[in-house]
């Protein structure tokens, strides 16, 4: 009997944090509410035109190809799908209600997490093929042949996709009184599968390409200080271009990593909802640093090469010439 009322006890008390847990989620949504949509719109208006006009410059005014630009071509691709969805998390941000149904749900979830590891990879493999041209630049003169460029950026699709594929069962449209709501992985309800899935993903997909990008920076920079009649002109370039990327890494990618482990883990271990609603306005934050990594890679785009640059003046003279006539 006693242990029997230990047992009622113990589901009641779980029960109770459940429901804790739920009304604190609830509580926070105001933030959101106001910060979201701001961001995504910034974002959008930016970076939608800006990777529009980033592919259009890849393709049609820098020929012949080397293998950095079809590495950011793709980027640039990855980026642009996933701008073009953020209308839809602006409408849900502003009404808290899911309209588009179940399939969009999944696609526009999948597809935030499927550009943050794309993004992920397609900085690491740059970063590795800017290591071996700059560190071994002889022994390692045939990884800049653009089909090695084409093999890394099939690759990252494709591994992309295989990692991120077990979203698509994390994330569910749920009923909620007269709302429907579109809950990715931190909000799911099966929680000891998508501890293991997050920490196998930020383990795999982001400590280690960070690991990697920091080392290849490091011996680059290393590299170029001793190199004497390496120009003082490559060397900048190459400390800013660094810098950038890093910033990618460290700001927008690492918060978000830390604090969604952070949320999945106040789901297992409850805590007061004025510690819940700070944990989860931070991972707000850090969701929106996330997404700015298409306004990182825009900066990194201009970096990359004065080619660039140059494609972009010529194509404002154009216009001016075109408005003129």
């Amino acid at each position: 009997m006693d242990m029997d009322s230990e047992g009622l006890a113990n589901f009641s008390s779980l029960q109770n944090q459940t429901t804790s847990f739920r009304s604190c989620l609830y509580e926070s949504l105001s933030f959101e509410k106001v910060y979201l949509p701001i961001m995504y719109s910034i974002i959008f208006l930016v970076c939608f035109p800006g990777n529009i006009i980033v592919i259009f410059v890849y393709i049609f005014k820098m020929r012949p190809w080397k293998s950095s630009i079809i590495i950011m071509l793709n980027l640039a691709i990855t980026d642009l799908l996933y701008v073009s969805c953020l209308p839809f998390l602006i409408h849900y941000s502003i009404n808290d209600h899911w309209v588009f149904g179940g399939f969009m749900c999944t696609f526009i979830r999948f597809t935030f997490y499927f550009n943050t590891y794309s993004s992920i990879l397609f900085l690491t493999c740059f970063s590795l093929f800017r290591f071996f041209v700059v560190v071994y630049p002889i022994s390692c003169f045939s990884i800049q042949k653009r089909r090695w460029a084409i093999i890394a950026s099939a690759s990252v699709w494709v591994v992309s996709l295989f990692m991120v594929s077990p979203m698509i069962h994390f994330i569910t449209v749920k009923e909620s009184g007269n709302r429907s709501l579109c809950l990715d992985l931190t909000n799911s309800e099966d929680l000891d599968s998508i501890r293991l899935f997050n920490w196998l993903l930020t383990t795999f997909a982001f400590f280690l390409p960070l690991i990697l990008v920091t080392l290849c920076y490091a011996v680059i920079i290393y590299k170029l200080a001793r190199g004497p009649h390496t120009h003082t002109s490559f060397k900048q370039k190459a400390r800013t271009l660094a810098i950038v990327l890093l910033a990618v890494f460290y700001l927008s990618f690492l918060p978000f990593h830390i604090f969604r482990g952070i949320r999945i883990e106040l789901k297992i271990h409850p805590v007061s909802c004025t510690i819940e609603k700070q944990i989860r306005d931070v991972f707000t934050v850090t969701k929106s640093l996330a997404s700015l990594n298409t306004f990182g890679n825009l900066i990194l785009y201009v970096v990359l090469g004065d080619n660039f640059q140059h494609a972009i003046l010529s194509i404002c003279k154009l216009n001016i010439k075109m408005t003129k006539k």
